[in-house]
Order: C-alpha cells, then structure tokens, then sequence
C-alpha cells in the first residue's frame, strides 16, 4: 500500500511528519486529532467551528474551498489568504508532502 507524507508544523514551530496511507480515507482534521496535535474539531469535521484552522505552506494541489469553510475562515479574525479548515482536506495522493502550520487561536 502506497504512503503519504504529511508534515504539521505546531503552534511552538516543531515540525511533525506524519505517513499513513494513501487511501486511509481521513482528512486533515482527523489525521491531526489521531497524532495527539491541538486540533479541536468541535463541529466533527462539518465546517462550522473554525477550530482546525491551519495554513497552507505547501503548494499542493488541494480541492476548491467550498462556500460553507470560505464563510467559516471569513468569520476568524486570524484568517490569511492561505488558510483553510483541516477538516475539509481529504488526504489522499495529491496530499504527498503537503505541508501546514496549525493556525494561532
């Protein structure tokens, strides 16, 4: 089974790598969640809390943002034009070596 390679930079700048495989199914959210990182995921990944904000360092190609996360980031104060909600990325081969920083809360 192919793997994938995801690295998390945290709130204190270390930097975490994460494989797991292509096809797992998880998106960002919940991949973050199962590596013990401070990702809340209040809403359960539905785009409604803003607590698994990060920012996109990688210049992977993600899908579009959907009306219901660009309302979301649009209501946080620490949104940039790099920001999307981890739990509307679903991790799959396209996500090789993206990279993210968790977002200040």
């Amino acid at each position: 089974m192919e793997e994938i390679e995801i690295v998390v930079v945290d709130r204190e700048n270390v930097e975490v790598v994460l494989n797991i495989p292509a096809q797992s199914g998880l998106n960002l959210m919940e991949l973050c969640k199962a590596a013990g990182l401070p990702v809340e995921g209040t809403c359960g990944g539905l785009a409604l809390c803003g607590s698994c904000h990060v920012l996109l360092i990688s210049n992977n190609s993600l899908p579009d943002m959907s009306d219901a996360e660009a309302l979301m980031l649009d209501q946080l104060p620490l949104s940039k034009s790099n920001s999307r909600l981890a739990c509307q990325i679903k991790l799959n081969q396209n996500s090789n070596h993206l990279k993210v920083k968790l977002a200040p809360i």
